[in-house]
């Protein structure tokens, strides 16, 4: 068993923390980008689309049906590591632990917006009640 042990649960994380990046000083980085990205997670099973092509963030969590220009595809426990700066995407990218579809330079482009998230990710698990998700205290 993964990190997760329901997909009620990572959705609950995973969801609540998109949103709190949605509302942080990364948005206007991410807005400018324009994009629209699908995550594809498995294990659990799990699609969320981030929306970044209008005036505000908007995350929908179950969304299959909007176009989007990204694919992003990996496990949960990859994703969750990833926002604790645990994977680096290059090398993931490169050993298929994530499969990205669509303008690749664009999502390597946002790697340095989204940098605070990395500090930002243990502090909202702590701070939201997920405190037994956090690898850094486990480590």
């Amino acid at each position: 068993m993964g990190y997760f042990e329901s997909p009620e649960k990572f959705e609950e994380v995973i969801v609540g923390f998109f949103n709190a990046m949605a509302t942080s000083e990364m948005a206007p980085k991410l807005l400018k980008s324009g994009l629209v990205i699908r995550f594809n997670y498995t294990d659990p099973d799990l699609v969320v689309v981030v929306d970044c092509s209008g005036d505000q963030i908007d995350v929908r969590p179950h969304d299959t049906e909007s176009k989007s220009q990204v694919e992003m595809s990996m496990s949960a426990d990859v994703a969750h590591k990833f926002w604790f700066g645990k994977v680096n995407l290059t090398k993931a990218l490169t050993r298929k632990e994530m499969v990205a579809k669509g303008p690749i330079p664009k999502v390597l482009k946002l790697l340095p917006a989204i940098k605070p998230a990395y500090a930002m990710y243990p502090q909202y698990l702590d701070s939201n009640g997920y405190e037994q998700y956090n690898i850094l205290k486990s480590a």
